[in-house]
């Protein structure tokens, strides 16, 4: 079968919103087959590493504990720019704006952040996966 640039787009595009619909539904556990087995994710808030990841299992763990205090999360993505290295490796950018609610003192707490990730990707048996995402929550703001 031929490279279809177009049609591998829109695979890693896939990839990208269900990772995004996955975690507005907290479903962490349904995320993981999205990753490499060693995949890596390193998040920076406010340009200060604060969570470096390696692994499904590290990875679950974090996102598991981080989305504890959350009742509702919200993604919007936007504009997804992808590089092809070859047929099964490519790097993207893409940007995502992420509303976190909580409750504290009876009230809800919206967290929004305005995210740029900056994303690898592998091809393994057939699938688009992540290998890397490096987050870096550019924008944050508490309502």
């Amino acid at each position: 079968m031929t490279f279809n640039p177009l049609v591998e787009r829109q695979a890693i595009k896939d990839l990208v919103d269900t990772f995004s619909n996955l975690a507005d539904e907290k479903k962490v556990a349904e995320q993981m087959p999205l990753f490499t087995e060693n995949a890596v994710v390193n998040t920076f808030i406010g340009g200060k590493l604060v969570f470096e990841m390696t692994g499904r299992a590290e990875i679950e763990n974090v996102f598991t504990s981080f989305l504890a205090d959350f009742h509702t999360v919200y993604h919007l993505n936007g504009q997804h720019t992808v590089t092809f290295q070859d047929e099964t490796n490519a790097t993207a950018i893409n940007y995502c704006q992420v509303a976190l609610v909580g409750e504290k003192d009876g009230k809800n707490l919206i967290h929004n952040h305005y995210v740029r990730y900056a994303d690898t990707y592998q091809k393994v048996d057939g699938k688009w996966l992540i290998a890397k995402r490096i987050a870096n929550f550019m924008i944050s703001e508490n309502l």
